[in-house]
């Protein structure tokens, strides 16, 4: 919409509709997070793994939607006649309870998003926080409980078998990706305004390279009046470059030295 005064064109703007969206979501969701977090436990374990649950069996029937070609294919019985030794029979088993229609794949994926979130929410508030070790027991939960409940573990004696595997075969991967995730999401801001000085005095002597090595050997800002010509060569820089080193600290120390002495005459 826009309005002409003295011939000049004025545009009155809207805020984008989705960034209206998205402010209110955010804001709907830190409130139900502020809400949450003063309830009891066994009152945010419940309604956690209920709205988990609700996720996940949204993402399972619209993945089912999408592979139900597959799923068809699958889900046939075995032409008659046909034999089929016990793991390739294990194995179709498996398949079809993973190829099962929208509501099928909704209620395994409720099932398995909903289990882990709870058992999480309960460990993260008894425990006082989130690790690697709650992680991958609440995947041992949900993969064991996945299992019983997708028929992918079969029946008879193998049944308690199936159940644990699956559910430290869900545990692993879990732990992997955890820390994987803790690897690469770690902020590098405090590592780098240890290392500030240092920095800039390589920067300074065109030995920008060396960074490594000092940071291999721990030896940050606060280091640098205490290094010596063996602490430089432990983390393997060469000669020339620790000459040049020591004697940039050293003229470094020495003016600092002057302007004391400068400072304190009258």
């Amino acid at each position: 919409m826009g309005e002409e005064k003295q011939g000049v064109l004025v545009v009155v703007g809207h805020q984008n509709p989705v960034t209206q969206l998205q402010a209110k979501y955010k804001e709907l969701e830190t409130g139900f997070k502020d809400w949450l977090a003063k309830q009891s436990l066994p009152v945010e374990a419940v309604v956690v793994t209920a709205t988990s649950s609700l996720q996940g069996a949204a993402i399972g029937g619209l993945m089912a939607t999408f592979t139900n070609d597959l799923s068809s294919s699958l889900a046939a019985p075995p032409p008659p006649g046909a034999s089929f030794n016990p793991r390739a029979m294990a194995s179709l088993q498996q398949a079809q309870a993973l190829s099962g229609g929208p509501f099928i794949q909704a209620r395994n994926f409720a099932v398995m998003t909903g289990v882990n979130a709870g058992i999480s929410c309960v460990l993260k508030r008894i425990r006082g926080k989130e690790d690697v070790q709650s992680s991958m027991v609440a995947a041992f939960g949900s993969g064991a409980v996945f299992t019983l409940v997708s028929g992918m573990g079969g029946g008879g004696p193998n049944l308690a078998v199936n159940v644990v595997s699956s559910g430290v075969l869900f545990a692993l991967m879990q732990g992997g990706l955890f820390k994987l995730g803790e690897k690469f999401s770690k902020p590098a801001v405090e590592e780098d305004v240890m290392y500030s000085k240092t920095r800039g005095m390589l920067s300074r002597l065109g030995l920008n390279s060396y960074e490594k090595n000092f940071k291999t050997g721990f030896l940050t800002d606060t280091t640098l009046p205490l290094l010596t010509d063996s602490a430089l060569r432990d983390v393997k820089i060469p000669p020339g470059p620790r000459l040049l080193i020591l004697d940039h600290i050293q003229r470094e120390a020495e003016l600092n030295n002057n302007k004391g002495k400068g400072g304190r005459r009258t």
